[in-house]
């Protein structure tokens, strides 16, 4: 199986004002060799990348580290419940599972508790510890030859899940190299470096471990401008390409679950996996690659007008100390709220739009004036 072929989105952290998913635009592929650190045969970018294509995984196990640093300001107690603010920073730790397209788990284990994702063919399991309430849903038709819908949108859980967002585009406004080789989770690696040209982007470099036989990414890592360490980093610690034994993928629900039954084939809009068709005339994109700035309207929810109604089951939020918290800005475009992090920068404009993007202040103050 292709490492670059669609995959569940197994995966349970909020997306992080699209930072990461902001990455897209491409590469002019360099033809640098690779440093020996172990030694391995020098490949070019252009080797590496055909051996991402071509590469096979029958089976996977292992053990995967998340680490996330994006400069958040504090946002504990403004922000309902604790996940979203938990999730963007510190350390996590991930069981992963994958034997073929109709059998992978993923179990996210920290403090939260344990979060399991479990396809097993056309029956799709997602369960919560801390709650112990626990998801069914059966794949019906069409639906079952696609990827898994995803539990909650999120940042890639895996290596593999990361790198194929990074290389879904590839063109000129990226400079494509290879790093220094590694030693990922024992494993000999090379590492493929994306670097973006525009200096308005927040990204400084992309860097992707690829197993040197198997072809697999082992680490995916992204640096901020003017850092030399990651603000968020996915890799495994420990991998075991034998196929997993078929009881991972079996659910078994603990004594007192609270089991939910749904159907594929309807997803309803209040829940967590439902997105809006891309086409939303309410969400459009200004730029491209690295430099694109999302631009969204939030029905008045900024300038002190009515906000639109919730859905359900929605936690509030106490958005007038949110919003205290952020630096207030003017300009020619109008005035708002910004909200920066490492890897992305978010603009709240008084007049009720959101700018977000992985881009400086000034690129999307430039997109505000429309």
């Amino acid at each position: 199986m292709s490492v670059l072929r669609s995959r569940p989105v197994l995966r349970w952290l909020v997306p992080a004002t699209a930072a990461v998913a902001v990455i897209g635009g491409g590469a002019a592929v360099g033809t640098f060799a690779a440093e020996a650190e172990p030694s391995l045969p020098p490949r070019t970018a252009a080797q590496l990348l055909v051996d991402l294509q071509t590469s096979r995984l029958e089976g996977l196990s292992g053990t995967v580290v998340q680490r996330a640093d994006l400069g958040l300001p504090p946002l504990v107690g403004l922000v309902p419940g604790n996940d979203l603010t938990t999730l963007l920073t510190g350390t996590h730790t991930l069981r992963v599972w994958y034997s073929g397209p109709e059998q992978q788990r993923v179990a996210l284990l920290d403090t939260l508790g344990e979060r399991d994702v479990i396809r097993n063919g056309r029956d799709v399991w997602t369960w919560e510890s801390r709650s112990n309430t626990a998801r069914h849903l059966t794949l019906r038709g069409a639906v079952a030859e696609k990827a898994v819908p995803e539990a909650a949108p999120s940042l890639p859980a895996t290596p593999q899940e990361a790198a194929d967002l990074a290389l879904r585009a590839v063109d000129p406004s990226t400079e494509v190299s290879v790093g220094r080789s590694a030693t990922v989770a024992g494993r000999d690696a090379y590492e493929l470096v994306l670097q973006p040209r525009d200096r308005d982007s927040l990204v400084h470099q992309l860097r992707i471990a690829i197993d040197a036989k198997q072809h697999v990414p082992l680490r995916f890592e992204v640096l901020a401008r003017g850092s030399d360490q990651p603000a968020f980093e996915v890799a495994f610690t420990e991998v075991d390409y034998r196929r997993p034994d078929a009881d991972q993928f079996t659910f078994n629900p603990p004594p007192g679950v609270t089991v939910t039954e749904e159907s594929a084939e309807r997803p309803s809009a209040g829940r967590p996996d439902h997105v809006e068709s891309a086409g939303d005339p309410q969400v459009r994109a200004v730029g491209t690659g690295w430099t694109t700035v999302l631009v969204a309207r939030l029905d008045g929810a900024v300038g002190g007008k009515p906000a639109a109604e919730k859905p359900a089951g929605t936690p509030d939020m106490d958005m007038s100390k949110l919003l205290g918290g952020l630096q207030a800005v003017s300009g020619d475009w109008g005035s708002g709220r910004l909200l920066t992090g490492k890897l992305f920068s978010v603009l709240l404009t008084d007049d009720g739009r959101v700018l977000a993007g992985a881009v400086t202040p000034e690129r999307l103050y430039q997109a505000a004036r429309g």
